[in-house]
């Protein structure tokens, strides 16, 4: 009897396998891991219990043969949100590998996000280092392409979402979801009739990596396999640099400005939108 084996689902995965994934086979080196004991010294005191990662993974290794790091954050611990400890791992991976590269020893970033925004009970230390990680993104990717990679199930929310809206270059599954608010903080803040957060298709049809991917807010829509997600990641790093093709599409989207003012008035917040109308208004101001 001959087993088909299935490819392996990206989103089954937990954040310290899929960072190794997106290494070269046999290069996972994890830095300040779950036996450095780095917790949060901040949720006990709430009664929540820590994590000894703190929910975020920072791997280094090499990618097609070049020096990479990749910070994953674990959706699966406190939805993935951001803290004082892990932020400050994904910020100070960054920055590091922003020192590498000025010194001429290029690192190729990738930042597998998988977070509902600022841990709530670190809420003003969260919002620092996310600034920090803003700041490093911007920074690093003067040297080399910041890819992100938005799989699900959580999604990509919050200031994370502004993260991923500075990567060079973002990589989405069907299954990713990327925004400021989540769903489920708009129907609270707003009532179920400006958002029915269970309304699962057309969350994912608003949202989702389909939708994200064909309005330009993310790059490449993958299927949810590891080898998939791999892939897409190398042919990000593979593709030309922005400097040397000088061509609009090169822009990092948080440089389009003039083109994201345009694409804002031209739409009426009295007709409502579906995401088909959506995509023909980005289509239409983008000609």
């Amino acid at each position: 009897m001959t087993v088909t084996r299935t490819a392996e689902a990206f989103t089954e995965l937990s954040a310290r396998e899929r960072a190794r994934s997106i290494l070269d086979t046999g290069t996972f080196r994890e830095l300040l891991g779950p036996f450095d004991r780095l917790e949060s010294p901040h949720l006990a005191p709430q009664g929540i219990v820590p994590q000894s990662d703190d929910g975020a993974v920072v791997a280094r290794g090499t990618i097609d043969g070049e020096d990479a790091v990749v910070v994953a954050l674990d959706g699966r611990f406190q939805g993935g949100g951001i803290g004082e400890v892990c932020g400050a791992k994904l910020a100070g991976a960054l920055e590091l590998a922003a020192a590498d590269c000025a010194e001429g020893r290029t690192v190729r970033p990738v930042i597998l996000l998988e977070t509902g925004g600022i841990r709530l009970q670190e809420a003003n230390l969260g919002l620092l280092a996310i600034a920090e990680i803003h700041a490093a993104i911007v920074d690093l990717r003067r040297y080399v392409p910041v890819v992100g990679v938005v799989a699900g199930m959580v999604g990509c929310f919050g200031g994370m979402g502004i993260a991923a809206g500075l990567c060079s270059h973002l990589v989405m599954t069907r299954q990713g979801r990327l925004g400021l608010n989540g769903p489920e903080v708009i129907e609270q803040e707003a009532g179920v009739g400006e958002l029915d957060s269970e309304d699962r298709a057309g969350i994912w049809g608003m949202i989702g990596g389909a939708q994200r991917t064909a309005v330009g807010l993310a790059d490449t829509l993958v299927d949810d396999e590891a080898t998939a997600v791999g892939k897409a990641v190398r042919t990000a790093f593979a593709a030309p640099a922005a400097a040397d093709t000088h061509t609009d599409a090169d822009v990092p989207r948080s440089s389009r400005v003039t083109q994201s003012l345009k694409l804002l008035d031209s739409i009426d917040p009295r007709e409502p939108l579906d995401p088909q109308g959506l995509r023909d208004k980005v289509k239409g101001n983008t000609k």
